[in-house]
């Protein structure tokens, strides 16, 4: 009879206390208001490439973990595969489950195909990006595509346009569906509120999405808080219950929390509880896949870069505007690299060079600075990731003397702007 007391006492110790032990790792509920607790990190995680204590990070409750796993963008992208392949080894081997998101920026375009096209290329990148890290195992989380700005065209930090709601919608639908057939798990959506009312439209087929939301200033360990509520009125999106409650899986509830407490060099981390049961969670962990040869990157793909317009004539007050695609050997956009012009004399000044990625495998080059003279040279698609072989274009252009500029007058120097408390009104955990 003792001994059956104590297997009793022991069962119960393991479904009491907020202990879960139904999967492979043991979930802890140790959040507020007794909830799954995780964390969301990036670069910034790591100032001077500190490292995570990510033990640190278990001991005082957490258990998952989402980490910035690749970018629209070159650079960003680059910084995120380093840190993903780091930190979420070292998570899985603190016992976290781990998940990585997919921050994106949408295209420059109204034209649908081109929306739908850059729409996989970007998928494409996020599957690589899996297949590298060796697909998903039952430590892992979903995928989620971080989908927070609609702006589209942007210059000296003012967006000049943004996509319409229809074509936001469409781009999200097309990549997660994309990552979904291919993987077999329904990605994770990542947004605010206002955003998914104000820049998408309401969808069906996005609702079948798990949704990830950040809401800030309620506290989670109130059972009546609930994100994303107005004080009057509805968020009317995708995942808007008939009670104006958010149907979501994640609640992101603060960029405030104490980044010592859980192992990070920075002195803050986002905070977030997962919002159904312990077998939910569980669920969004099932199904592995492996990638297959088809699905891991490739190493200096056949690529074709193609000059859409450029310049031929101009003055030295002006800018050498060229516009390059570059596409696949299967006619589809590259997912990374950018591009550049090289002149056929090293001796020659090539000025100023801005790329603006207008769409994958689109940019627009924008050459200033240049002195008068005859410039023979390639606009040359490149990849830094060897991912696409490089392609280069033959142009030659005139630059002839401008008029010397008006002088402008100096700006009128503004006061400097008073610091502001970026965690005024949230949690501080």
């Amino acid at each position: 009879m003792k001994r059956l007391f104590l297997l009793i006492t022991l069962c119960l110790s393991l479904v009491s206390n907020n202990v879960i032990a139904a999967g492979p790792l043991q979930l802890v509920t140790a959040g507020p208001g007794n909830r799954i607790h995780g964390v969301d990190i990036s670069k910034w995680q790591h100032p001077y490439d500190k490292p995570i204590n990510f033990e640190k990070m278990a001991k005082v409750g957490v258990r998952f973990v989402m980490i910035k796993g690749a970018d629209s963008q070159p650079l960003a992208d680059a910084t995120a595969k380093k840190h993903l392949i780091a930190d979420r080894d070292a998570a899985h081997a603190a016992g976290l489950y781990t998940g990585f998101y997919y921050f994106s920026y949408l295209p420059d375009t109204t034209v649908k195909a081109e929306i739908i096209a850059d729409a996989k290329a970007q998928a494409q990148k996020v599957i690589w990006r899996l297949g590298e890290i060796g697909g998903y195992t039952e430590q892992d989380l979903p995928v989620a595509l971080d989908l927070e700005t609609n702006c589209v065209r942007k210059i000296a930090g003012v967006c000049k346009k943004y996509a319409s709601r229809s074509q936001v919608s469409l781009w999200a639908k097309t990549w997660l569906a994309t990552v979904t057939e291919k993987t077999n798990r329904k990605p994770f959506i990542y947004s605010y509120p206002n955003f998914l009312q104000s820049a998408m439209s309401r969808s069906k087929e996005l609702a079948q999405y798990p949704l990830w939301i950040a809401a800030y200033g309620k506290h989670p360990a109130e059972p009546a808080n609930h994100p994303g509520m107005k004080s009057v009125g509805c968020y009317a999106h995708s995942w808007t219950k008939a009670d104006c409650t958010a149907d979501y899986q994640i609640w992101q509830y603060t960029s405030c929390g104490k980044g010592s407490k859980y192992g990070v060099a920075s002195s803050r981390i986002d905070l977030n509880v997962f919002g159904g049961s312990e077998e939910k969670f569980y669920a969004l962990t099932k199904g592995v896949w492996q990638p297959d040869a088809v699905d891991l990157l490739p190493f200096n793909e056949t690529t074709t870069a193609t000059l859409i317009s450029g310049a031929s004539t101009l003055t030295t007050n002006d800018s050498a505007d060229f516009v390059v695609d570059a596409v696949r050997p299967d006619g589809t956009p590259v997912v990374t690299g950018s591009v550049r012009f090289l002149s056929a004399d090293s001796l020659i000044k090539t000025g100023v060079q801005d790329v603006i990625r207008s769409a994958s495998g689109r940019w627009t080059l924008k050459i200033s600075g240049l002195e008068a003279g005859s410039y023979v040279g390639f606009v040359e698609y490149f990849d830094e990731s060897n991912t696409h072989a490089s392609s280069v274009i033959p142009v030659m252009f005139e630059v002839t003397q401008g008029p010397t500029p008006t002088p402008k007058p100096s700006p009128t120097k503004k006061p400097a702007p008073q610091p502001v408390d970026a965690c005024a009104g949230q949690i501080r955990n």
